[in-house]
């Protein structure tokens, strides 16, 4: 585990040389980090730790992104979402998975009341339609690292939420 200062992502390209695969969960909200930080984090960030996975050889890059997520959205999130997919894609790796979640069910330490909310509704939805619209993390987690070793559909393959939820219980 290496620890790097996203700020000068450059100086540590070290970290990213020698590995076949990259993970890449990068991703923190508008009203933590303002719109230009959102924009930063969710897709320049995302950016710069591809290519330089890719410039150190990795050759399946694995991104979670978001349900919805289009480069043309009128909505920032889904756009920056959708942007950042398609400058990860043009990075040129082999192999490309992106994973497209609904709602993330998870337990964190900050509050975002919204989401709680949001979580709390979603979790009895998640009763009767399972993959409709909510997915545990730990399923996420579990389809990224299952998606590694199952053989490709091409150079790039999205997963939308139900497809994650397959695999990730798979």
């Amino acid at each position: 585990q290496v620890v790097v200062d996203f700020e000068r992502l450059s100086e540590h390209a070290a970290a990213f040389q020698g590995h076949d695969v990259g993970f890449c969960c990068l991703g923190t909200t508008r009203s933590k980090a303002g719109v230009d930080g959102f924009i930063r984090v969710d897709r320049d960030y995302v950016v710069q730790a591809a290519e330089l996975a890719q410039a150190g050889g990795c050759k399946h890059f694995v991104l979670q992104s978001s349900r919805g997520a289009n480069q043309h959205s009128r909505f920032l999130y889904l756009r920056v979402k959708g942007e950042a997919e398609n400058l990860v894609q043009a990075v040129g790796f082999d192999r490309s998975t992106i994973l497209r979640p609904a709602v993330l069910l998870c337990k964190r330490r900050e509050s975002r009341p919204m989401e709680w909310i949001a979580q709390q509704f979603l979790g009895v939805v998640a009763w009767v339609f399972p993959t409709a619209y909510s997915i545990p993390v730990e399923t996420v987690a579990r389809a990224m690292v299952a998606c590694v070793l199952q053989p490709g559909k091409g150079k790039v393959e999205v997963l939308e939420n139900g497809d994650i939820h397959k695999l990730g219980k798979a």
